[in-house]
């Protein structure tokens, strides 16, 4: 009987560790999501006119959810992160800063990923339309971010894999 209860312990316990790593990656990405929606990751980096490159780890708005959602509720952004929303073709796109309570910096893209409007240090909670013509992509940065890498209309982003 004994040795039929170690069986059982040791053959739990594989099962536990097998599994262990992908619970816990779930439960992380589950805890990150607000309402239930998880958000691709990718990278995406920007090149200055003045040929400075600057890297960027993206959550991915590519759904009307996701896009819906955006940055809302978050309480920071670290400087290296963002959100990329694509829109699927340049189409005049109207952001606002509803339940976000963080400033950010919004970049607004053409389908060649040329900076083509910019935003700087939004209002937090403002309802007011912030608008960059027409665009396919825009890249929410941290507030301040533009200023601090010299992020300018002409500057060129590297399109994402997804």
């Amino acid at each position: 009987m004994k040795r039929c209860r170690y069986l059982f312990l040791v053959f739990g316990l594989g099962l536990a560790a097998t599994f262990a790593p992908s619970i816990l990656t779930l439960r992380a990405v589950e805890a990150r999501a607000e309402d239930g929606i998880i958000f691709s990751r990718s990278t995406v980096a920007i090149e200055t006119q003045g040929g400075a490159r600057h890297v960027f780890d993206v959550e991915l708005a590519l759904t009307p959810e996701q896009r819906a959602q955006g940055l809302m509720f978050r309480r920071e952004l670290a400087e290296d992160h963002g959100m990329l929303f694509d829109f699927g073709s340049e189409r005049t796109i109207h952001m606002w800063m509803k339940n976000t309570l963080i400033p950010l910096d919004m970049l607004f893209l053409s389908e060649e990923g040329r900076v083509i409007g910019l935003a700087e240090r939004t209002e937090p909670l403002s309802l007011e339309v912030i608008s960059g013509g027409p665009a396919r992509y825009v890249l929410e940065l941290a507030g301040g971010t533009a200023e601090r890498l010299g992020l300018r209309p002409g500057d060129r982003m590297s399109l994402p894999e997804y």
